[in-house]
This record gives structure tokens, sequence and C-alpha cells, in this order.
């Protein structure tokens, strides 16, 4: 493996809990409306399928590819390239969108800007060092089916 930039990897994961930490303690973690909760659940559940389909040994919380690291596509990573990041993106998406504020508002733009930098980084080093993950890419979303 070439050398990951650390640094920047551990910065994006900083801001990626430091954010979701926020959104947490400000407002209410469990939606009032049913359908939001339902659609929390749901979140919930893609991201411990998408931990699950990657297998613990080839789960790192940073962007950084591993070492012994492969190329999963399965479960839902045959349709989605970053499950992982969709799941925190909806929780605390459907969080923001139930107990509503401007604060909380601009945290989730926020985490949606960082994680969006996280992927294109996590991207360029997967294609770099992972053989098969640009003809994955063509055949995948990125966090959104059919549409991103």
């Amino acid at each position: 493996m070439g050398k990951p930039n650390l640094p920047l990897s551990l910065i994006f994961v900083f801001i990626q809990f430091l954010l979701i930490g926020l959104i947490f303690s400000t407002g209410p973690n469990t939606p009032m409306n049913l359908y939001l909760l339902i659609l929390e659940f749901l979140a919930i559940v893609l991201g411990i399928w998408a931990v699950l389909a990657m297998g613990l040994g080839n789960f790192n919380i940073t962007p950084d590819v591993k070492a012994d690291g492969r190329l999963i596509t399965a479960g839902p990573y045959r349709l989605i390239r970053h499950p992982m990041y969709t799941s925190i993106l909806v929780a605390t998406g459907v969080l923001v969108i139930d107990s509503f504020t401007v604060a909380r508002f601009v945290i989730w733009i926020i985490l949606l800007v960082d994680l969006l930098l996280k992927i294109k980084y996590e991207e360029g080093l997967l294609m770099q060092f992972l053989e098969g993950y640009s003809a994955y890419m063509d055949r995948s979303a990125r966090i959104i089916p059919f549409l991103y």
C-alpha cells in the first residue's frame, strides 16, 4: 500500500464525530414522528448491515485502505459504495427534520460536506489500491441508489 495522508484522514473522522455529537446533543435523539422513527430505524439497520457485509476485519474508521483490504460488493455494497455514510446522513438528517433548528441544519450540512470530501479522498485511495474499484464505481451509486 502507498502512504495515505493520515492527518487528513483523522481530521475527516474527527469532524465527522464532532458533528454527529453536536446533532445528538442539540435535540432529541428519537424522532416523535412515526414515519421519521421508521426511517431512522432503517438507517441504523443499513449501517449494521454494511458493517456485517464488510466484516470487522475489513472495517476501518478512517478512509484509508487497510494493507489487507479487499473490495466488498455484497449486501448493501451491491448498490451503494458507501452505505455507512448513507446511514449516518439519513439517521442524523431525520433528527434534524424532526426537531429542526437552524443550528442543527447547519451542523448537518457541514457533516454532509465533510462526508462528501471524505468520500472523494477515500475513493481516490480505493481506486489506487483496490483492483476492480474503478469498474465497481461504474455499476454502483456513491450514497443514493440510482441518483448519486
